[in-house]
This record gives C-alpha cells, sequence and structure tokens, in this order.
C-alpha cells in the first residue's frame, strides 16, 4: 500500500514570512509611536517634590521631568526619527537604523529610572528658595512618571528589537522600485510627427529631441 506526502503549496509557504513581516511591521509602528508618545508626556509631568527651610518654615518644592533630566525626551525624538529612517534605508543601512532605535528605548529607560533618585534640581530650587548656596531639599519623594517615561522607553526598545529581528521583510518608502527590486521602466515619449510644428516646439520646450536621433 502506497503512502501519498502532501506536497505544501508554493503560495502557503510563501504566506508566512509575508504574514509575519506585516505583524510585526504593525507592532513595531505601534510600539514605536506610541512608546515615543509616552516617554516625552511623561517628561512634562512633575517627577519629585520635596520642601526646604525658607525663614523658619518649609517651603514646598516640585520638579518636572524635563527639569530632572532631558535625557528621556531627546532619546524618544532620536527614536521616533529612526523609526521613520527604517522604511527610508535598506539592507545595512536598515540594521544599523534599528539598533539606534534599541539603543534610543534603552537609554530612555536607564535614564528615567536614574532620574527617580535624582535630587539636584529640586537642590537648585532649594538654593534659591533659600538665597543659600549650601540649602537642600528635604523629604524628597517622587511620583510614578518616571516609570512611566520607562515604560515608554521599553516600548520603543521592543520596536527596535522587533526591526533588527523583521526589519529586512518590511517594505521601504521608495517608489522608484517595484516589488521585486528592479528599477521601473521609463516611459518613452510619442514620436513627434515632423509635419506638425506644433508638436516640435512642445517636444523641444520639454528638452526632448524631436529628430529622435
Amino acid at each position: 500500500m502506497g503512502y501519498v506526502t502532501a506536497v505544501p503549496h508554493p503560495r502557503s509557504e510563501a504566506a508566512g514570512p509575508n504574514r509575519s513581516g506585516r505583524r510585526s511591521l504593525a507592532i513595531a509602528l505601534l510600539c514605536g509611536a506610541l512608546g515615543a508618545a509616552v516617554a516625552l508626556l511623561a517628561t512634562r509631568q512633575r517627577w519629585s517634590e520635596g520642601t526646604t527651610t525658607v525663614a523658619g518654615g518649609a517651603f514646598p518644592l516640585t520638579a518636572k521631568g524635563s527639569d530632572v533630566t532631558g535625557v528621556p525626551a531627546a532619546l524618544a525624538i532620536v527614536g521616533l526619527a529612526a523609526l521613520v529612517a527604517v522604511f527610508a534605508v535598506r539592507k545595512s543601512g536598515r540594521l544599523l537604523v534599528s539598533a539606534l532605535l534599541a539603543l534610543s528605548g534603552a537609554g530612555t529607560v536607564a535614564a528615567a529610572l536614574l532620574g527617580i533618585s535624582d535630587s539636584s534640581a529640586l537642590d537648585e530650587q532649594a538654593a534659591q528658595a533659600a538665597g543659600d548656596t549650601s540649602a537642600t531639599v528635604h523629604a524628597l519623594s517622587h511620583t510614578a512618571w518616571p516609570y512611566v517615561a520607562a515604560v515608554g522607553g521599553a516600548l520603543l526598545l521592543v520596536a527596535g528589537l522587533l526591526a533588527l529581528r523583521y526589519g529586512r521583510q518590511w517594505p521601504a518608502m521608495s517608489g522608484r522600485y517595484e516589488r521585486g527590486g528592479a528599477p521601473k521602466p521609463r516611459r518613452r515619449a510619442a514620436a513627434v510627427d515632423p509635419d506638425r510644428p506644433e508638436e516640435i516646439w512642445k517636444a523641444l520646450d520639454r528638452g526632448e529631441d524631436p529628430t529622435g536621433a
């Protein structure tokens, strides 16, 4: 009794990589755009607060994320630019841009977490409020926004890792090439009738040779 071996259809084999490429592209775009937006939003919120002594009383102090550190916002912008640039380059260029996207996300996470214990911004405010350069902040505490910025950086990191893994399957932002990668053929101009002077003048205006030589 013979056995029949099922041969997969070529279209089904090709659909697997294409489907994974489209799925990874959608996830990377969502994570990258959302991560950059979350990180930028978080840096505009209040990160830390405390008090200092002014004229014998407690004076409240607050600092936004941008006051504590400008690194997360800067790296979020770099990551967003890298996410767009992924579709403008190919091969090794795409690999380098994808790595930049991943590093931007990792740097955003690190800077946000380090900013939790950074009291330099509030110390400067304390010195200005008290009129004493040696004055420092007391009862330092922080909000949840630094962790939100770290989540935004993590999303950027995920987008970068997806670009490194599946970026070769993603389309490029160029209209000069067909799907197969071959240059699009240029349309040849219609032949000019030498017996019609108006067509000769139109060809000259377009920069074409009306003689066809």
